[in-house]
């Protein structure tokens, strides 16, 4: 039977090139206080040795964690991944900055918190102490939570904000919602439509907001009414419906919806279609998010393509440029989103 090879290890490097661990860990981490030639000596052992870094051994020069933390909202999160639904928010965020943070030699890991819990606070405690994390990502609505903002800011970790553009403390990074919303309406009224009806998500998230704001603006450019032709909603099925019924009650009704996000564009479809209206030649429907729902509806929907991943991968590169000393210019960051066409939308149906 074949003897299993032992791992090498730092201190089978430390041994060879006859240094401390704390010298191999500070050539490993690319630390300036090393003199070249015992630089070059950890080097070739490393070499001879076929030595791979751990995290452990990176960490041993206590400058650094190498890790990145990323908080999602628990309710939200838990709620997607139990309904099985196709939302992919949590897979996009991990692509982006997993990715991203193994090119630059970090790990991320995610850890869920309640935004509204009174012990929010004590939460974020406990992970610091026992991740002690380079830098943390916080997803909306925790990126506008004072509380969490404000710990963290007297806690001196750096920190990502996604979906904020509060500038005031941490790296505040937007995927364009106005912009985007902006384009989804153009799209719509280029296709003929003039009585466009919009849901707007959780009044709980800035980017509602933002959303309702592009689609408001274009329509005021081009002249065309608002009024009566938005409708509250959550983020959910339920109240998606709710609210496409309110907009497919108006006389005269919208010929095209934008809802903002997949699951209230699927349940406005839904409703469409058990009221005889065909999509798109009675009704275009556009959504936000393209999670796979939206790719898998009948028809397949138009929707905006989130950029979750990029921005999620950006905002590791500005929380590692951060720790290394390398302050952000201040400013929001817009990641832009893209519009996908799919089978949802179609010409304004003729007036009768």
């Amino acid at each position: 039977m074949a003897r299993r090879r032992q791992a090498v290890t730092i201190k089978h490097v430390a041994a060879d090139a006859g240094v401390s661990l704390q010298t191999v860990s500070r050539v490993i981490n690319a630390e300036p206080n090393v003199r070249p030639e015992m630089k070059k000596r950890v080097e070739t052992s490393i070499t001879k040795l076929g030595y791979v870094p751990s995290i452990a051994a990176r960490r041993m020069s206590g400058s650094r964690s190498y890790l990145i933390l990323a908080l999602n909202d628990r309710e939200r999160t838990i709620a997607d991944w139990q309904a099985r639904q196709g939302t992919d928010w949590v897979d996009q965020m991990l692509l982006g900055g997993m990715l991203k943070s193994a090119e630059l030699g970090y790990r991320m890991i995610i850890e869920l918190v309640d935004t509204h819990s009174d012990h929010v606070e004590r939460e974020i405690d406990a992970a610091l102490i026992a991740l002690q994390p380079d830098g943390i990502i916080l997803t909306p609505p925790h990126s506008d939570n004072p509380l969490i903002t404000g710990l963290l800011k007297d806690r001196g970790v750096p920190f990502a904000r996604i979906g904020s553009r509060d500038t005031s403390s941490g790296i505040s990074l937007v995927m364009d919602d106005d912009g985007a919303a902006r384009l989804a309406t153009r799209h719509l009224i280029d296709l003929g439509h003039r009585r466009i009806g919009f849901i707007r998500g959780s009044a709980e998230y800035a980017l509602s907001s933002w959303r309702e704001d592009g689609w408001r603006a274009v329509m005021d450019e081009a002249g065309l009414p608002t009024d009566n032709l938005r409708e509250p909603g959550d983020f959910s099925y339920a109240s998606g419906r709710i609210a496409a019924e309110a907009l497919l009650a108006r006389d005269p009704r919208p010929t095209a919806i934008l809802a903002s996000n997949d699951q209230m564009a699927m349940a406005t479809m839904d409703l469409a279609s058990e009221r005889g209206l065909a999509i798109p030649g009675d009704l275009s429907v556009i959504s936000f998010d393209n999670t796979p729902m939206a790719i898998f509806s009948q028809p397949p929907l138009t929707a905006v393509d989130q950029p979750i991943a990029a921005t999620a991968s950006r905002a590791v590169e500005l929380l590692i440029a951060a720790n290394k000393g390398k302050t952000p210019a201040g400013e929001t960051e817009v990641i832009e989103a893209a519009l996908i066409e799919r089978g949802s939308t179609g010409p304004a149906p003729a007036e009768t």
